[in-house]
């Protein structure tokens, strides 16, 4: 039986109609640790990560996440165990931030669903860590792009996940929100033993906080290790179509760039 909060492809494999978009992934992350998935446009990187929040089912192999198969358990069981951040998100009516924070409490709500003071005190929380508590009573269709990126993380703060996927959480932010960013992901993973897979396409974030980065291209796996060997790697360079310098700052962090 796997680990609470691990999240785990076994040979998974996924096909639209009939053109393979992943093919033969297999992955763990163990609690506390923070992956990155990483590689061209078109790699699968999309698809595999809504394949790990059960919003496609495997058309080969096995996904699993904190125990449950995300494809097939019940939503709400689902979403005690896993937050999902997708690229896009839409809200038609016009919410607060502060209620689509709190929205991340519903799975963990019994009777009428209503939040009481502790659903709140999370919320607000996961507000002040995401550094939007200024834009708690704003409209969250109102928002810039990254300040509703940081909106939705605070969410799946909120929420209180085993697991957490986010695709391109550090898109539309500027440099110092995406450092936050990750700083917050990173911490969440710390203290929480949570769970984390992000899709990036910033390799310098990648390798500055994750503990391990996968590389795909052609909906495969083609490299999986540590982000400094993995990024120099001959694989990454075949996959990005550029060879990748990986070099080390004064204060000890690494940097990315092509060659």
């Amino acid at each position: 039986m796997l680990k609470r909060g691990v999240i785990a492809c076994d040979h998974v494999g996924f096909d639209y109609g009939a053109r393979a978009v992943v093919r033969d992934v297999s992955l763990v992350v163990e609690c506390g640790a923070l992956c990155a998935i990483v590689g061209p446009n078109g790699a699968g990187k999309t698809t595999l990560v809504r394949l790990l929040a059960g919003l496609l089912a495997p058309t080969r192999g096995r996904v699993t996440v904190a125990d449950l198969d995300p494809a097939r358990a019940p939503r709400r069981d689902v979403a005690r165990r896993l937050a999902y951040v997708p690229q896009r998100y839409e809200i038609a009516l016009p919410f607060s931030v502060g209620e689509v924070v709190l929205m991340g409490r519903y799975p963990h709500r019994g009777g009428l669903g209503l939040e009481d003071d502790a659903d709140v005190a999370l919320a607000r929380a996961a507000l002040d860590r995401c550094d939007v508590r200024a834009l708690e009573d704003r409209r969250f269709d109102q928002l810039s792009g990254g300040e509703q990126r940081r909106a939705l993380l605070a969410q799946a703060f909120c929420q209180g996940a085993d697991a957490i996927v986010l695709d391109e959480p550090t898109a539309a932010l500027d440099p110092a929100h995406a450092r936050a960013v990750m700083a917050a992901l990173r911490a969440e993973c710390a203290d929480r033993r949570a769970a984390a897979v992000i899709v990036t396409h910033d390799l310098d974030l990648a390798a500055r906080w994750c503990d391990r980065v996968v590389v795909m291209t052609g909906g495969e796996v083609v490299a999986s290790g540590p982000p400094a060997e993995v990024l120099a790697s001959p694989a990454a360079a075949a996959a990005f179509g550029v060879t990748l310098h990986v070099g080390t700052l004064p204060d000890g962090q690494p940097f990315v760039v092509p060659r």
